[in-house]
């Protein structure tokens, strides 16, 4: 491999190591990696500059602010009712609603971290109070969070999108139904553990007129995926624009109809949004000029001739493919795994046939799998520290999900049909 190669992975494999955090562990390695080739230094903060100066990103901080503003308002929490009127009645009904709130909270913020945090953070304490183990309520949250980046609007979606030249709508459209056979999969797996070790208690089926009322009560949480995703699918606004519409929405109703937002509270919102955002696009940007170093040495081309090198078989090349995310998805955040791998893999998915925005939803599902996975899964981390119990606990307790994630990673790789089939 070439010096400048070997220097740049070295350094980041070290940094990384170190827990150094990962946007500036990227940038430095990049910086080594340019002394030894003898890149002017003004090429890093070209490429980095370029990388931001794109206007499908501009959707990412709109999300995360839209996002942001109904977990903390009152648009969110009336979904927790509609979840229940919806499949509280089912045995182990406590963890059908935080499955189910999860993937109706996924229409509104886009983050599996924050879908955890936000449904977390309340279905963990009202599990223990219905007699649930800690452990299982914590995973059954933990892991339901990943559905926040399997249902539309995604910002690893967006990211992939913005890097590979893909449509965001296509993408969009595409993980619907793998999102929905995630969430169904996940309520299999909490029945079968309900019924055998009789988990929770059963109560009666909600009423109509109580469903009526949970969602006449949720009618400004049910909107914004029909405002957001309706426009971008109408073709009416593009992601972004959905994105703004979106952050000028919940204002709207948190402000004027709700009245739950406070100067105090507004504040806090843009506060953690900015952090959200300067870790993301510092990720980014990093990556992006880490990516032109391996385009510049034609590192795509080596990658591509040694994996057509050890098969030239679709299904081995996949699952070659499916190790290698799974593998990344325990160490790395999914930006920089989008940004630092995308470049490389899509020669070789182009080679074997594999439509690009497959392979983006194939990418969605296997960072679902390394959120809820130790060191780094993100998910993981959010539901131990809402519920305060140890890391190695809280992983124990959720191998049966992780299991079936693994499992729905499998078979949406393998059946294409269930990512395309609405585009």
């Amino acid at each position: 491999m070439d010096p400048v190669l070997l220097t740049t992975f070295g350094t980041l494999i070290v940094l990384l190591i170190f827990t150094v955090p990962i946007g500036v562990s990227i940038g430095t390695a990049v910086f080594m990696g340019m002394m030894v080739g003898g890149l002017p230094p003004v090429f890093l903060a070209q490429k980095m500059y370029s990388a931001l100066d794109s206007f499908p990103l501009l959707a990412v901080p709109f999300f995360i602010v839209a996002g942001d503003i109904m977990q903390k308002g009152t648009i969110a929490n009336s979904l927790l009712a509609v979840s229940r009127c919806l499949v509280g009645h089912i045995k182990g009904g406590m963890a059908h609603i935080s499955i189910l709130t999860s993937l109706f909270y996924g229409a509104l913020s886009g983050s599996a971290a924050a879908t955890v945090a936000a449904v977390g953070g309340i279905m963990i304490p009202a599990m223990e109070k219905e007699g649930y183990p800690k452990e299982f309520a914590t995973a059954v949250n933990s892991t339901s969070g990943c559905l926040g980046i399997m249902i539309p609007p995604s910002i690893p979606l967006i990211l992939f999108g913005s890097t590979a030249g893909v449509s965001i709508s296509d993408l969009f459209v595409a993980t619907i139904v793998p999102g929905i056979l995630m969430g169904c999969a996940l309520m299999l797996v909490s029945y079968v553990i309900c019924v055998r070790r009789k988990y929770g208690k059963t109560v009666a089926r909600a009423k109509f007129a109580e469903m009526m009322k949970a969602l006449y009560e949720a009618k400004w949480a049910i909107m914004v995926p029909v405002i957001v995703l309706g426009g971008i699918y109408g073709g009416i606004t593009t992601p972004t624009e959905a994105g703004a519409i979106a952050v000028v929405y919940a204002l709207f109703v948190e402000v004027f109809i709700t009245r739950s937002m406070t100067r105090k509270l507004f504040f806090e919102i843009i506060k953690s949004s900015v952090r959200i955002n300067a870790a993301i696009f510092l990720v980014v940007a990093s990556a992006t000029a880490l990516g032109q170093i391996m385009m510049y040495y034609n590192l795509s081309a080596a990658v591509l001739d040694t994996i057509m090198g050890i098969s030239t078989s679709k299904v081995v090349i996949m699952a070659l493919i499916l190790v290698v995310l799974l593998i990344l998805g325990t160490f790395l955040e999914a930006a920089a795994i989008i940004m630092i791998v995308t470049p490389l893999l899509l020669p070789v998915i182009n080679a074997i046939g594999v439509d690009p925005v497959h392979f983006g939803i194939i990418m969605l599902t296997s960072f679902a799998v390394g959120g809820q996975t130790p060191p780094v899964g993100m998910t993981l981390f959010v539901g131990a520290s809402i519920a305060k119990i140890s890391i190695e606990r809280l992983s124990i307790a959720s191998i049966p999900y992780i299991l079936t994630l693994v499992v729905m990673l499998v078979i949406i790789a393998f059946v294409p049909q269930l990512s395309l089939c609405l585009i």
